[in-house]
This record gives structure tokens, C-alpha cells and sequence, in this order.
């Protein structure tokens, strides 16, 4: 098949049926999956073998454009205002679930410790693609304001998913050169601290160019790609002799002009929402596509389930350990942990990377993340809507 009829078929169904799921008050992420499943190789198999190919590429392009959208949309201000908890929440309820798969996952999945801290780090992520929307929604509207409890939400989730990724890749190095020396091990500091300060220095080179040479929004926003493309060349050509997080380097990249560029930063942040609906198609039905259907529907599919619920009774404690002797009401405590619930944007982002660079848990790991969206984004997003006008004050 051609790569432009896949492509074709990708958005325009992508569309069409994310608009009945939206008017069903489900995710439509969630058919953009189901979508993937049925164009996939496990169904009716007619997609294009070159986007098959090329997908990896798709899916690192898309996961730039996410971190560079949490950095812009980081509100240091409001974790200040809302203080520990906040901070709490950016990850003690991923640290949670991360240990409850841990301790889960090689009892019932039969793989190894360091796989299952692969596989937690990937399903531990909270979803802004389905948080955010509503938590701006009920700011509007007044509801959960007087504490501040939708601003908890959003800000805990941004961070919750730069906290994962790197994880993420931190246990995907140490899978990949089967390595636990003490050299390996202390990598993985090194590659946080050098992003950190790659991410300043580019940062930094990024709001003297935005003071300098005045562009518009659109060339400003091409230049931050590029700059973020470099970073990561730069990485790979690297990493033979020193370990840099690219990925890292890039929110701090955003963040270092959110602080600096307030308003030259929405602006950017605006084209990259623009930029991500599309790549949020795209993105969501790569990873339907990549999904093997006959596992999902195995014993170990099974299997994945309940793990996937066990870990969400983990991520719930850790949101109640976050909130303990705080100014929030049991309502709000509760809402609070539905809002946490949904899984979705990192799951598709880096849950075929270990398939793609063929790992052995690979399998398991890209089930586990759509399983986890399947099940966490509809269940999410239904107890958030079914519930705010029941559980948050209106002011």
C-alpha cells in the first residue's frame, strides 16, 4: 500500500472517529489506538511496510514535542504556591507504582527485576493529554479553585512524565549493555547532570537569539526543533565515550524560556499544541499498529491487566501519602486520585522503543503500555467528568 493512502486513512478516520468518541465522552485517543489495531499487521494489515519502518523516527519526534511542551507549560510559580505536595506529586505516586510492578510483574510475568522497573517506568506516567484539558475547564468554571486543586493536578502531572522518561531511560541503558559496574551505574548521574546543563546552555542561547534577531513565532519555534534535533545527534554521536540526556536537556531548553520569554513562550507553546495534534494521531495509531493483537488477548495479556490494576491501587496510596496534613477536604483527596488515573501520552511515546531495539521484554512492555491506555484513559476521564461538580467546591 502507499505510504500516503496509510497516511490518508490514519487522519481522516483518526478524526472522524476521535470526534465520536469525544461526543461519547471517551478519549479519542483511545479509538486512534483501536484504529492502529485494525490498519495493523494482528488485523486487516494495510498499512504501508515504509510508515512501519519509519515509525521509531515518528514516535522520537513526537516525545521532542511533548517535553518541549511540558517545559513552556511548567508553572514554577504555582508549585511554589501550592508548596510540598505539589513537589510531592511530581513523584511519589509514579515512585509507587514503579515499586508495586517491581514486586508484581516477575512473580506473575516470569521477567526479570530490571525489566519490571523497565515496564513500571513506562506505565507510571499520568496522562496530560487527558488531564489538562479538564483541569482548565474546571478552573474556568470555578470548581476545586479555592485550593487550588486543579493547578495541583496539572503541575504534578507535567513533572510526573520528565521524571519518568528519564527513568526510563536510565533502566534502558543498563538493559541494553547487560553492564552493572560501578562505571554503568554512575552514568546514569552524569547523564542527568550534563542534560541539566546542556539544557541551560541551549536554553540560554535560545532567548538571545528570541532578544536578537526577533522572529515570528513560527521561524522561533523551527529554530527550537532544530535545536532539539541537534541535542539529541549530539547525544548519539556521544555516547560511546560520555552519557548526555538529550531528552532532559530539552525541557530544560523549554523551561529556561518559559522563565525568561514569558510571553515569547506562549506563543511558541501554542504552535507546538498545533504541532502535537497532529503528531498525537499519528503517534497513538503507530502504537495500535505495533500492538500484537494475539498477545494482548493471551494469558499473559491477562496477566497485564491485573498488573495494571494492582499498580493503580500503588499510585493511589502514594497520591494519599502526598496529601497527608494538607489543607485539602476527603473530597478533594479523592478527585485528586481519579485525575491521576489515566495513562496515555508517554505510554505511546516509549512504550515500542523496547520492542524497536529489541529487547526481550519488548513484547510485553508495548502491551503493557496499551493495555494500560485502553483500560486507565476511558476509566480516567469518566470518573473525572462524573464526578468534579460532586466532590469540588465552586467558587
Amino acid at each position: 500500500m502507499n505510504i500516503f493512502l496509510s497516511l490518508f486513512i490514519i487522519f481522516t478516520c483518526g478524526i472522524l472517529g476521535g470526534f465520536i468518541f469525544e461526543k461519547i465522552k471517551l478519549p479519542k485517543l483511545v479509538w486512534y489506538i483501536i484504529l492502529g489495531i485494525l490498519i495493523g499487521p494482528s488485523v486487516f494489515n494495510i498499512v504501508d511496510d515504509t510508515l512501519i519502518n519509519i515509525s521509531s523516527y515518528l514516535r522520537q519526534i513526537a516525545l521532542v514535542i511533548i517535553l518541549t511542551r511540558s517545559g513552556l507549560s511548567l508553572n514554577i510559580n504555582n508549585l511554589k504556591k501550592i508548596g510540598r505536595p505539589a513537589i510531592l506529586m511530581c513523584f511519589v505516586p509514579a515512585c509507587f507504582e514503579i515499586i508495586g510492578i517491581t514486586i508484581f510483574a516477575p512473580l506473575f510475568l516470569g521477567i526479570s527485576y530490571l525489566e519490571a522497573l523497565l515496564l513500571g517506568s513506562v506505565l507510571a506516567a499520568v496522562s496530560p493529554a487527558v488531564v489538562v484539558p479538564r483541569m482548565i475547564k474546571l478552573m474556568d468554571e470555578g470548581y476545586g479553585n479555592e485550593h487550588n486543586v486543579p493547578e495541583l493536578i496539572m503541575a504534578g502531572a507535567s513533572c510526573d512524565d520528565i521524571f519518568v522518561i528519564v527513568l526510563f531511560y536510565s533502566f534502558k541503558n543498563l538493559i541494553a549493555t547487560s553492564s552493572f559496574d560501578p562505571w554503568t551505574i554512575t552514568q546514569i548521574p552524569l547523564s542527568i547532570i550534563s542534560g541539566i546543563t546542556l539544557g541551560i546552555l541551549v536554553g540560554l542561547l535560545m532567548v538571545l537569539i528570541i532578544n536578537k534577531l526577533k522572529m515570528n513565532k513560527i521561524i522561533n519555534v523551527i529554530f527550537m526543533l532544530g535545536l532539539s534535533f541537534g541535542m539529541i545527534a549530539l547525544e548519539n554521536v556521544l555516547k560511546s565515550y560520555f552519557s548526555i540526556s538529550s531528552l532532559l536537556a530539552i525541557i530544560v531548553m523549554a523551561l529556561i524560556v518559559n522563565i525568561f520569554k514569558k510571553e515569547d513562550s506562549k506563543e511558541i507553546q501554542k504552535t507546538y499544541n498545533s504541532l502535537w495534534s497532529g503528531f498525537e494521531i499519528l503517534l497513538f495509531t503507530l502504537v495500535g499498529i505495533a500492538t500484537n493483537i494475539n498477545y494482548a488477548f493471551s494469558k499473559d495479556g491477562a496477566i497485564l491487566v491485573g498488573v495494571v490494576l494492582i499498580a493503580l491501587v500503588f499510585r493511589s496510596i502514594g497520591v494519599i501519602i502526598c496529601l497527608i496534613a494538607t489543607r485539602f477536604n476527603k473530597k478533594e483527596k479523592l478527585f485528586i486520585i481519579f485525575s491521576y488515573l489515566p495513562k496515555a501520552t508517554v505510554q505511546a511515546s516509549i512504550g515500542a522503543i523496547a520492542l524497536a531495539e529489541g529487547l526481550n521484554c519488548g513484547t510485553v512492555i508495548l502491551t503493557g503500555a496499551v493495555i494500560s491506555i485502553l483500560i486507565t484513559a476511558p476509566l480516567g476521564a469518566i470518573l473525572m467528568d462524573r464526578t468534579y461538580n460532586k466532590l469540588l467546591s465552586n467558587e
